[in-house]
């Protein structure tokens, strides 16, 4: 132990000698350890905004939506043609044990005013079961109840946004808005999601009951018709046959040939959300990566200077072994030098790292997330790769023939 502080002392005293060049050669370092640990913060930070957003978005969630429509040549997205109606939520409800909620929906988009404030929003219909699909709580109010469901009553939930940008600081609950110009009362508020992995924000919208949507907002051109249909299943490992089954419903329900067309389309949004998060874990890694790239060439940079460091040292090399030093006494002084460099680099790296991505997260507010298992693994790399370079010159140094170093010049 005594052996070993006094290689650590000697180590020191010589890096002290050349205070620039050790400050030189320890900034590949610095620069390798803050890139690290900025990059994999960046990559973290993406990663866990994308979960907030899948979360978000509701958990175990599949969305049916109505078919295409093809007329004259144009050809238009999912949705355009209803062809799913409330019947057929109803059976996905009954007829299919792996579906936990479900919950059809009509919506559009429709101006809102209250006093002389308007807003234009999304207006959706839906089943009372929408919030607990999208895993939606109330920071205020209440939820429309199934009689007023059914009873296609004009009340309204609204989100965030859209209660800010009427009301302002005033309580929502109980005041009265007019969508189309009909009165509808305000009986809850959302809590706020903010936007989704597409940029949109989710409080932006207003939810009414489905049937006060197809019978006073939207007026379906056939009764009953909905354009899509959200349904949860039971559990995460129950969301493929959910998937499954309900496209063999709908399947037969509709008399849909094996040469035909679906007319309705079934997407797993968990499986979408799922491939968004892996994307920002490869990014994650390949950040990680790049950045230690810095590392090595900083590694590089430690060989090079302790090589030097051998050749001007060579006659102390030389007097330490006539006195008696051995070769692993040589190796481990030369070993150490390249340890502490490579160690206070790695230090000095851990503090402008945090300090440059707090700075970078602040002015482009872009999700930063500080891993103290990242920050500990770029620490002992940098201290591994002052080893592995500083080992070629520290083996060279203990293999120098003591006469011949005694004679250098």
């Amino acid at each position: 132990m005594t052996r070993l502080f006094t290689s650590f002392r000697i180590a020191l005293r010589a890096l002290m000698v050349n205070k620039m060049r050790s400050a030189l050669t320890m900034l590949g370092i610095i620069i390798g350890v803050s890139a690290v640990i900025a990059m994999i913060a960046v990559g973290s930070g993406a990663k866990a905004r994308i979960e907030e957003q899948i979360a978000s978005m509701g958990s175990n969630l599949l969305m049916v939506m109505s078919g295409s429509s093809t007329s004259g040549g144009f050809r238009g997205g999912a949705g355009t043609v209803p062809t799913l109606n409330v019947d057929d939520a109803k059976a996905i409800q009954t007829e299919i044990p792996a579906v936990k909620y479900v919950s059809p929906s009509v919506s559009g988009i429709a101006q809102v005013v209250f006093g002389n404030q308007n807003w234009s929003t999304i207006i959706s219909g839906a089943a009372p079961e929408i919030l607990e699909i999208r895993g939606w709580s109330l920071s205020s109010g209440r939820p429309f109840t199934q009689q007023e469901s059914d009873g296609a009553a004009k009340v309204c939930i609204l989100g965030r946004t859209v209660a800010e940008n009427l009301f302002g600081g005033i309580d929502p609950i109980g005041q009265i808005v007019r969508i189309k110009k009909i009165p509808f009362m305000v009986i809850g508020v959302l809590s706020p999601k903010g936007q989704s992995t597409w940029g949109q924000d989710q409080d932006d919208l207003i939810f009414v009951p489905l049937a006060t949507a197809q019978k006073r907002l939207f007026g379906m051109q056939f009764p009953g018709m909905v354009r899509s249909i959200a349904v949860q299943a039971w559990g995460p490992e129950r969301v493929k046959e959910a998937e499954n089954q309900i496209t063999d419903l709908l399947k037969q329900r509709h008399r849909i040939q094996p040469n035909q067309d679906n007319d309705f389309s079934v997407r797993n949004l968990t499986e979408v959300m799922s491939s968004a998060e892996q994307s920002a874990s490869v990014m994650s890694l390949l950040l990680g990566a790049i950045a230690s790239i810095s590392l090595i060439v900083g590694g590089i940079g430690i060989m090079n200077i302790m090589l030097v460091s051998v050749t001007e040292r060579t006659r102390e090399i030389g007097i330490r072994i006539a006195v008696g030093a051995k070769g692993r006494d040589i190796l481990l002084q030369f070993l150490i030098e390249s340890l502490v460099l490579s160690l206070l680099g790695g230090i000095m790296g851990i503090g402008i790292g945090i300090l440059g991505t707090v700075v970078l997260s602040s002015f482009t507010q872009w999700p930063t997330l500080f891993s103290i298992q990242a920050i500990l693994l770029a620490f002992l790399f940098s201290g591994s790769v002052g080893v592995f370079f500083g080992f070629y010159p520290a083996r060279k140094a203990s293999l120098l023939n003591p006469i011949e170093a005694l004679r250098y010049e």
